[in-house]
C-alpha cells in the first residue's frame, strides 16, 4: 500500500479495487451531489429573505445555482457512463472545485461575515475530504488551496484583527488535517477490507498448493459459464485432462515434499503456457489437472497438449539437489458449438478423462484427442 496516497502500489490491484467499489462510489456521489445542490439552493432562498432582492442577491443566487448545476450535471454524466472509473473521478473533482470556488465567490460578495464564513468553510473542507469519494491526493489538492484562498480573502476583505485571522487560520488548518487523517483512515480500511475479501475468495476457489482453480469452482461456476458462452456465440470449446505419469513412484522415491514440488512445477507450466484471463487451469484430482480453453478447436488443443508434454519431459524438476524426471499424459476433447448437437458438451470432461486413460494405456507420455459431435 502506498501510504501517502492510500492506494495499492500495484496499479492492477488498485483498478480492481475501484472496479469492485464503483457502484457504491457512484451511489455515494449521487447522494452527496443531491445534498450539496439542496444546500446551496436553500441558502439562495435565505439570501433573499435576509438581504432582500437586489442585484447583489441575484449574483449570490447565480453563484449558488452554478454549483448546484455542476452537481446535477454530474449526476446526468454518471447516469450515462456508469461503468467508467475515469468519469467517476472527474465528476467528483469537478463538483469539489465548483463547490469550493462557488463558496469563495459567495464569501467575497459578503465580506462582513467572514467569522461565520469560516464555519461554512470548515464544512466545505470536510465534505471535500470525506463525503465526496475521490482520490485522497485530489481532495487535498482542492481543499488546501481553497482554504488558503479563503484566508487571503479574509485578510483582504474581512477587516479582521490579527489574532482573529490567526485563530481562523489555525482552526482551518486543523480542519484540513483532521479531514486528511479521517479520509486516509477510511481509504485504508476500505482497501484492507477488500484485500481480506480477495484472500478469502481465492481460498474458496483455488487449490492452496498449486494456485490453480479447485474442482468446486469448476462445477459451481467455471464450466457452466464457458459452455453457456460457447453456445451463445457458437464457438469452439476444448478441454484437456492431464495426469502425471507414475506419480506414486515420485512420492515413494522423493517423499511427499518431492511430489509437491513436481505438482507445483507442472501447475506453473500449465499456467505459463495458457492464456491469462482467458483459459482456466483446474486441479481436478491429486495429480490430475484440467484445462478449459475457450474459442479453441481440437487442433489448437492438441497442439497445446503436445507443447506441454514436450516441455515437461524436457525439464526435470529440481528438488533438494535432485533432478526428478517426470512426464504426463493428455486427453483432449473438443466441441464446435456451431455444428454440434445440443448434448455434445454434456460429457466433455468424462470424454477427456477416457482419452487420458487411453493415452496411459497406450504407453503414457502421449496425447489422445477426439472431436465430440
Amino acid at each position: 500500500m502506498a501510504s501517502l496516497r492510500c492506494e495499492f502500489s500495484d496499479p492492477a490491484a488498485e483498478q480492481a479495487f475501484l472496479r469492485h467499489h464503483l457502484a457504491t462510489t457512484q451511489a455515494q456521489l449521487r447522494v452527496t451531489f443531491v445534498f450539496c445542490s439542496l444546500f446551496y439552493l436553500s441558502f439562495a432562498v435565505t439570501d433573499v429573505i435576509w438581504l432582500g432582492y437586489s442585484l447583489h442577491t441575484a449574483v449570490l443566487a447565480g453563484a449558488r445555482l452554478l454549483v448546484a448545476a455542476s452537481a446535477l450535471g454530474s449526476l446526468v454524466l454518471l447516469r450515462r457512463r456508469p461503468a467508467s472509473i475515469a468519469v467517476t473521478r472527474v465528476v467528483a473533482s469537478v463538483v469539489e472545485v465548483a463547490g469550493a470556488a462557488g463558496f469563495l465567490l459567495i464569501a467575497a460578495l459578503r465580506p462582513g461575515e467572514f467569522s461565520l464564513h469560516a464555519i461554512s468553510m470548515s464544512i466545505v473542507v470536510i465534505v471535500i475530504y470525506i463525503y465526496i469519494p475521490n482520490r485522497l491526493l485530489y481532495a487535498a489538492a482542492i481543499a488546501a488551496p481553497a482554504t488558503l484562498g479563503f484566508l487571503l480573502l479574509a485578510d483582504r476583505l474581512g477587516h479582521l484583527r490579527s489574532v482573529e485571522l490567526a485563530t481562523m487560520a489555525a482552526l482551518l488548518a486543523l480542519t484540513n488535517l483532521f479531514g486528511y487523517v479521517a479520509a486516509r483512515r477510511y481509504q485504508l480500511l476500505l482497501r484492507n477490507e477488500y484485500s481480506a475479501q480477495t484472500v478469502l475468495k481465492n481460498l474458496s476457489v483455488r487449490d492452496p498448493l498449486t494456485g490453480c482453480y479447485n474442482r468446486r469452482h469448476l462445477h459451481e461456476q467455471l464450466l457452466e459459464t464457458e459452455i453457456s458462452r460457447a453456445q451463445r456465440y457458437r464457438l469452439s470449446l476444448t478441454v484437456i485432462m492431464s495426469d502425471l505419469d507414475h506419480f506414486k513412484a515420485v512420492n515413494d522415491n522423493y517423499g511427499h515434499n518431492g511430489g509437491d514440488a513436481v505438482l507445483q512445477r507442472f501447475a506453473a507450466l500449465l499456467q505459463s503456457m495458457t492464456r491469462d484471463s482467458v483459459d482456466s487451469v483446474v486441479r481436478y484430482g491429486g495429480e490430475e489437472f484440467l484445462l478449459i480453453l475457450p474459442e479453441t478447436d481440437l487442433a489448437g488443443g492438441a497442439l497445446l497438449a503436445e507443447r506441454l508434454r514436450h516441455a515437461l519431459a524436457a525439464t526435470p524438476v529440481e528438488h533438494e539437489g535432485q533432478q526428478i524426471a517426470v512426464t504426463a499424459s493428455f486427453g483432449v476433447a473438443s466441441v464446435d458449438f456451431a455444428s454440434s448437437t445440443h448434448a455434445a458438451h454434456i460429457n466433455m470432461i468424462a470424454s477427456a478423462d477416457d482419452l487420458l486413460y487411453a493415452a496411459k494405456n497406450g504407453g503414457r507420455n502421449r496425447v489422445c484427442t477426439q472431436q465430440l459431435v
